[in-house]
């Protein structure tokens, strides 16, 4: 829709508010520009909009380009052009290579071209953890060794080669024994290097060794030599960013583009009190256009999204069209396959259903299908492009199609002109939850199509961006009253990255199910140890939702499927939800996390119905926490890469607030006698708790190791849940030993590593009953999100020296960032 003479929204004053309320922008390692589920989940990793690919939070390219034409010059303004890299020696994704391997150390020398492994195993790549349809060769010891013998093909000098590579955990990698890759302790997938042709044998035989050292959870080992592609960009001039700025649900970008001046916006209408709205598959971009010289000019706007949005691998065929639905016009890519529901696993992107780039039928609009390179140039060179075709078969690593959509805006003054546009993605079938595949909420058990809710989205879009305006207002000024500026940006960050890890269903029941993924750590879905850091964005804004998280672990267990006295740490591997796939349990923690999270929800609703639904369950996992929650036994926790360890003591703050949870619940349902008994049985663990724990000026990481220290997050629900249960100072005693031990970007998790966890870290800030406190633990944090090196969806997992990421992005945990708001 073109529309001269207004402003970018229908709601521009709301719009300069929260931009003047928030402050001065501030650098995010990666900017959220289409958030739906965790599925369709793009970032810009770079601080310009136009440095860098747009990309998958997984790291792969999930390209989308802008341009804009003024006058015939043409600026550049959102992503980058980057043709897939052409494989020389195909990795895994492209081709099952055969590789020789073993899983205990092997002699000195391993590494090196003229090593005899003669006696090594052969096997087909990838190689790691069996049934996840990555690997083809299982690996599931804790090392990995492995050699690929290769004669290096012919390639033009004049061509750069690179190195992909693809690993989980710690990883080496030698090109003829020269190591060129050591990554410590990490998980990474398609990192690219560039090779030195030097360590090349071009007339014999070559050899790259890897090893390889799993930490728990998934393994893998991948890697090929890919060449640069002969096509070249064609939209080489940029234009001059301006600005960038971050709200709930926006994320804002200014440009100069020679002559005029652009506004962007992309909007991800994630509204909880609107849950129809919420699981709707469709984001917005704005732009609007003005001159900055008081002169008219002619413009032209251009977008492009490819199939690399509806693929796993680009070796997959994709079908390319083109449709009309009402006044809404679009183009839409997808495989042929169409393996629904086929996949899963956390390095996994959707190989199923459709994307729609899409935008309303006027005489101004075009939308259209072609080749990569002949479509910008087209427009380039003309300001059109070619609509002809109406259907394209390709292979992407092959001949990349695109999906384009074109504006012509006509003669642009000081009278400024908006437009939009909207990119949206069907996936047919999103979960299979205990061997029923259900379809997202949005559909309405399939009454409802795709091109009903496209139309609705371009209705509804002048009446959404108000809405998003006012909700973005008001999300800031409860995050700054609270906490301040720096706590506020954080928040500002934290809501689109949580809220689409998640997808939202009903089951056939007519239940609601809000089901996370484990992004960048082994895949699982509706995890209880990532609800319970995620809850607090939840529990302050629609409970519902929590509730819909919990559900499933409750479905489990009272259907008789789980069987144990203690919580399910899962129901599965992303997408599919038939039970619990990680390899060991978390009592403890599982248990108590699902105690406290039943009681937010009684007390943010005011009554404990949803409790007394489940009390059954509740009964039995309250039991368990009073038989083995006081000093828990050698497992698990939340933080699971820490390893097992016994006599945890903040894990036995969580059993306490776990069982005084329960009394809570029984007095509010009127069970007075229960109340009574398990309030007490509460105090009374917590007396024990402080007397095991005291270590002088605070309290120890576990019972029985003097001279150690670590985070009491979970001590948070004593003062938020009002229940009064640990002696008054223990909380305070804790935070003023933690102020002597912050480091440059805050708090280590506790004495053993400098690393931290960020959401864990808010959590810890709350004790304190002051806003300055506060603020001392969450500026270092603050300064980790602006100052990290590694560009990537915000990481929970990280160094407190360096800044450094260790692990873990795109997660939903940073919904506990909202926890301070929870104290209203």
């Amino acid at each position: 829709m073109f529309v001269a003479g207004t402003s970018l929204s229908s709601c521009s004053q709301s719009v300069a508010q929260v931009e003047e309320e928030a402050g001065l922008e501030f650098r995010a390692p990666a900017y959220p520009l289409i958030t739906i589920d965790p599925y369709i989940s793009a970032w810009s990793t770079s601080d310009k909009l136009f440095d860098t690919p747009v990309k998958h939070w997984t790291g792969t390219n999930h390209s989308l380009i802008g341009a804009v034409r003024v006058d015939g010059q043409t600026y550049r303004f959102l992503g980058k052009e980057e043709i897939p890299l052409q494989p020389v020696l195909p990795n895994a994704k492209h081709e099952a290579w055969i590789g020789k391997w073993v899983t205990t150390e092997p002699a000195k020398g391993w590494e090196k071209a003229d090593f005899n492994d003669a006696s090594w195993k052969s096997g087909k790549a990838a190689f790691g953890t069996p049934n996840t349809g990555e690997t083809n060769t299982g690996w599931e010891t804790k090392e990995i060794w492995v050699r690929r013998e290769f004669n290096m093909p012919a390639v033009n000098q004049d061509s750069e080669l690179y190195l992909i590579y693809s690993h989980d955990d710690d990883f080496e990698l030698y090109l003829n024994g020269t190591q060129i890759v050591n990554t410590g302790n990490r998980a990474k997938s398609n990192i690219i290097v560039k090779l030195d042709r030097k360590l090349l044998n071009t007339n014999g035989k070559n050899v790259i060794a890897a090893h390889c050292l799993d930490r728990g959870g998934l393994a893998y080992v991948d890697f090929g030599i890919f060449k640069e592609s002969d096509v070249k960009p064609v939209f080489a001039q940029t234009a001059i960013q301006k600005s960038v700025k971050i709200t709930a649900t926006q994320t804002k970008y200014n440009f100069t583009c020679g002559p005029v001046d652009l506004q962007l916006e992309f909007v991800s209408p994630l509204l909880m009190d609107d849950l129809d709205l919420l699981s709707r598959p469709i984001n917005y971009i704005n732009y609007m256009v003005v001159s900055n010289d008081g002169q008219s000019h002619d413009v032209e706007v251009y977008f492009e999204a490819t199939p690399e949005w509806a693929v796993n691998e680009l070796s997959q065929k994709v079908e390319v069209t083109t449709g009309k639905t009402g006044n809404v016009i679009f183009a839409k890519a997808g495989t042929t396959e169409q393996p629904v529901l086929q996949k899963k696993g956390d390095n996994v992107r959707i190989d199923w259903g459709y994307l729609y780039l899409a935008s309303e039928e006027t005489e101004n609009s075009t939308v259209g299908i072609g080749d990569f390179s002949a479509m910008k140039k087209s427009f380039l060179e003309s300001g059109n492009i070619n609509a002809a075709k109406d259907k394209i078969t390709a292979i992407p690593s092959n001949t990349m199609p695109v999906l384009a959509s074109t504006g012509k805006l006509g003669e642009v003054s000081t009278n400024p002109v908006s437009a939009y546009l909207m990119l949206g993605y069907n996936d047919i079938e999103s979960i299979q939850y205990f061997g029923e595949n259900l379809k997202a909420w949005w559909t309405k058990d399939g009454k409802v199509s795709f091109d009903e809710v496209l139309t609705a989205a371009a209705a509804d879009h002048r009446n959404i961006i108000a809405r998003c305006d006012a909700f973005d207002s008001k999300v800031y000024r409860e995050a700054f009253e609270a906490g301040g500026e720096n706590y506020a940006r954080l928040c500002m960050l934290a809501y689109r990255q949580s809220i689409a890890a998640h997808k939202l269903v009903k089951d056939s029941q007519g239940t609601t199910l809000f089901l996370s993924k484990e992004n960048f750590s082994n895949g699982s879905i509706g995890t209880v140890d990532v609800t319970y850091p995620s809850a607090p964005l939840f529990l302050k804004y629609n409970p519902e939702l929590l509730k819909g998280m919990l559900n499933p672990i409750f479905y489990y267990t009272e259907s008789g499927k789980w069987t144990k006295p203690f919580a399910a740490h899962d129901i599965g591997t992303y997408p599919i939800a038939n039970g619990q796939t990680y390899g060991g349990d978390m009592p403890v923690e599982e248990s108590g996390n699902m105690l406290i999270l039943t009681t937010a929800i009684a007390v943010v609703e005011g009554n404990a119905d949803y409790a007394e639904k489940h009390w059954g369950a509740l009964t039995t996992w309250a039991n368990y926490l009073l038989e083995k929650g006081l000093d828990p036994e050698n497992q698990l926790c939340t933080d699971d890469f820490a390893g097992h360890f016994a006599h945890n003591v903040n894990l036995s703050a969580k059993a306490i607030m776990g069982v005084a949870g329960y009394g809570k619940l029984a007095e509010m349902l009127g069970k007075k006698d229960i109340a009574a008994k398990y309030t007490s049985a509460a105090k009374q663990m917590a007396q024990e708790w402080v007397k095991m724990a005291d270590d002088g000026d605070h309290f120890r990481l576990t019972f029985d190791q003097p001279g150690t220290w670590s985070q009491k997050y979970n001590l948070v629900w004593d003062k938020l849940l009002d229940l009064d249960i640990f002696p008054e100072g223990v909380a305070q005693k804790e935070v003023a030993y933690y102020l002597t031990k912050q480091n440059e970007y805050g708090l280590p998790l506790d004495n053993r590593r400098t690393y931290t966890k960020a959401d864990w870290i808010v959590w810890t800030a709350t004790l304190a009953n002051d806003k300055a406190t506060f603020q001392k633990f969450i500026d270092p944090l603050y300064a980790f999100v602006n100052e990290t090196p590694d560009r990537v969806p915000m990481s929970d997992w990280y160094e407190t020296p360096g800044a450094t990421q260790v692990g873990f992005q795109a997660r939903s945990v940073v919904g506990g960032y909202f926890i301070k708001l929870l104290e209203e």
